[in-house]
């Protein structure tokens, strides 16, 4: 009997002492691992798709949303990045799936980032039932149920963690990404819902129209990607972000992941070995699009049909990240750290009383019988919610090293010259940036888009003050120095 319970100690040591050596490897040096898994976070059908000026029922699910996870590891610090197939994700949906996570697998809610693609055929994850501009809000059953399947989701990569090396890239893809905001010939200026026509540049004009004189800023044709494969050569996951708002035609009622779906599986397809098991993990994260979109407003625009654009794009797209992987250099000793801040002295816009006292004003004559644009009467219920949201946001930034890369996350529609600021800004060398992380808080123009005017600079189309862009950038920067002068200290 003794020499029964020697054994199976003996092998309970040896087994003890292989998986430290495979953690810590045979020098005792920690051992970099990286896993990835999806969770399936379609909703019911009837929930309501927000991607419209007017809300609609789901009738139909044309292919899957997923939440797609990744988690690496050092050996003394992890971090999780999840990339939803939504419009976006409210602070407090984010909030709960990072205490699920730091609460079950105590990865802290500082290294956890919580993204969405910006799909515009998902249901609502955004709001309760109230369109309401507040940093925290009671969830809806479907938000509880989206920040489960991201907990779950990173528990099973963390399950599936194991010796990686890493490959940082990019590559130059202009021809999908074209600016939205135009300036337009002297006297063209479409009415805005609020009956004015002085605004300087109009959201999408007709594409080839004559009276489109120029865009109004740059757009960023890069795309970033971390690939992730094990010392064998077989892949595990793949992180991207390009700077592409969606590229849409979905039908009305359609759920859609849209070109970040179809782009996933094109890459996932082009790195797996037949029958690979854990299989290949994609994510495509919006990086910094406010501005930009797939329509080119240089020409006139030929009908497509539904969904034949977006996997063009995808599979293009797809096709050029996996060819510069080719000759990527790759590394296994790799270490991470993040940062996390909420910018205290950030304020949601203010709603002066004469703009109050116009929705009131319109709303009035709707119900008297007077016509009103739909646009109209939206705007006017969303200003009177934004005048009523406390004075004091709580507005999550982020900042991920991993290596010698720096990913900077906002929860806005970042415009295009942020995000390609913040690479030049910040003290890394390999840096680019991402949208819609950790909650939403509307578009974020530029102070000098402020003065231009156009969709993204109404008021309920932007939540914050006209600086807003300003103390971010900043903010996001103050926390990758403090990841450069951390790294650089040990």
């Amino acid at each position: 009997m003794k020499h029964l319970l020697f054994i199976v100690l003996f092998m309970v040591v040896s087994a003890s002492l292989c998986w430290v050596d495979r953690i810590e490897g045979a020098e005792g040096q920690a051992v970099f691992r990286a896993g990835a898994a999806t969770s399936v976070i379609t909703p019911p059908l009837g929930g309501l798709i927000i991607g419209s000026f007017s809300p609609h029922p789901a009738t139909h699910v044309h292919d899957e949303l997923h939440a797609r996870c990744l988690v690496l590891d050092d050996g003394k610090t992890k971090v999780a990045i999840v990339v939803c197939d939504l419009l976006g994700v409210h602070r407090s949906l984010a909030v709960e799936a990072k205490s699920l996570i730091e609460k079950e697998l105590g990865i802290p809610a500082s290294h956890v980032s919580v993204s969405a693609t910006h799909t515009h055929s998902a249901v609502n994850a955004l709001y309760n039932e109230i369109r309401t501009y507040q940093s925290d809000i009671e969830l809806t059953d479907y938000q509880h149920f989206v920040a489960r399947r991201i907990a779950d989701g990173v528990k099973r990569a963390d399950n599936l963690l194991r010796p990686a090396e890493m490959a940082f890239s990019t590559v130059d893809i202009p021809e999908h990404v074209f600016n939205r905001r135009w300036f337009l010939k002297e006297g063209t200026m479409p009415e805005n819902p609020f009956g004015k026509t002085d605004e300087k540049v109009k959201m999408n004009p007709k594409p080839g129209s004559p009276d489109n004189i120029k865009p109004a800023g740059p757009t960023d044709p890069r795309v970033s990607f971390l690939a992730f494969r094990e010392p064998d050569g077989k892949a595990i996951a793949l992180y991207s972000a390009y700077s592409l708002h969606y590229v849409g035609g979905v039908p009305r009622a359609t759920v859609s992941a849209d070109y970040y779906g179809y782009y996933c599986r094109d890459v996932e397809k082009a790195l797996s070995q037949p029958d690979q098991d854990p299989p290949v993990v994609a994510l495509m994260a919006n990086g910094t699009s406010g501005d930009v979109n797939n329509i080119n407003f240089f020409q006139p625009q030929p009908s497509k049909k539904p969904f034949e654009r977006m996997r063009f794009v995808a599979s293009d797209i797809a096709t050029k990240v996996t060819t510069a992987l080719k000759s990527a250099q790759w590394k296994s000793d790799v270490t991470l750290d993040a940062r996390y801040e909420e910018i205290a002295d950030l304020k949601w816009r203010k709603i002066p009383q004469e703009l109050v006292d116009w929705c009131k004003r319109m709303e009035a004559e709707a119900t008297k019988g007077e016509k009103k644009s739909v646009a109209t009467l939206l705007y006017a219920e969303r200003i009177q919610n934004l005048a009523k949201a406390s004075p004091q946001t709580k507005y999550p930034v982020h900042a991920v090293r991993i290596g010698d890369v720096c990913i900077g996350m906002a929860p806005c529609e970042v415009f295009a010259e942020t995000g390609m600021e913040f690479r030049e800004r910040s003290p890394f060398k390999h840096s680019f940036m991402t949208e819609l992380t950790d909650g939403y808080y509307g578009y974020m123009p530029t102070p000098r888009h402020f003065e231009l005017g156009g969709y993204e600079t109404w008021p309920a189309s932007n939540y914050l003050e006209p600086q807003a862009s300003v103390k971010m950038l900043n903010t996001v920067i103050k926390l990758a120095t403090e990841l450069k002068d951390a790294q650089s200290s040990k």
